[in-house]
């Protein structure tokens, strides 16, 4: 089933699997015009959940590579009306500027979601993990950034 076929179909489930698989599968070159598509689809919390899970799968496999700012950038563009996607970019970019230690705010990491805090505690730059050490929204990422820190200088 292709994507204009799924949204004919009236079972959101079934749409999240066809959106997912052709995501998983689409060209580099038509990314951006499916993401776009898929975020036409009225049900609009599935749609976002199934751009949301291709974001971070692309921004995962690109994030440390050249090529991550200009999909960022183009990306951004398509999902510009959506603040949660639009939030999860920037801070993939966030995460991505603290791993190459490029120049980064450290009131944007304390603001950032616990989701970024908590990936930032487990596996970034030792600053990243002292600030959230002291500084980390919930225990369990103050823990996991305590805890990382240890095990590093431990090796």
């Amino acid at each position: 089933m292709q994507v204009h076929e799924a949204m004919q179909e009236p079972d959101e489930h079934v749409r999240f699997a066809v959106y997912l698989d052709e995501l998983r599968r689409v060209a580099e070159a038509d990314e951006m015009d499916l993401v776009g598509l898929v975020l036409t689809d009225t049900d609009q919390s599935m749609a976002q959940s199934a751009v949301l899970r291709h974001l971070d799968r692309r921004a995962a496999d690109l994030c440390l590579e050249p090529s991550y700012p200009a999909w960022a950038e183009a990306m951004r563009h398509v999902v510009l009306s959506r603040p949660f996607l639009t939030r999860r970019l920037r801070e993939w970019s966030l995460f991505r500027a603290i791993a190459l230690e490029q120049p980064w705010h450290q009131g944007d990491l304390l603001a950032s979601s616990d989701w970024l805090q908590l990936k930032a505690a487990a596996a970034s730059s030792t600053k990243a993990m002292e600030i959230l050490a002291a500084g980390g929204r919930t225990k369990r990422i103050r823990n996991t950034a305590r805890t990382t820190v240890r095990q590093r200088s431990e090796h």
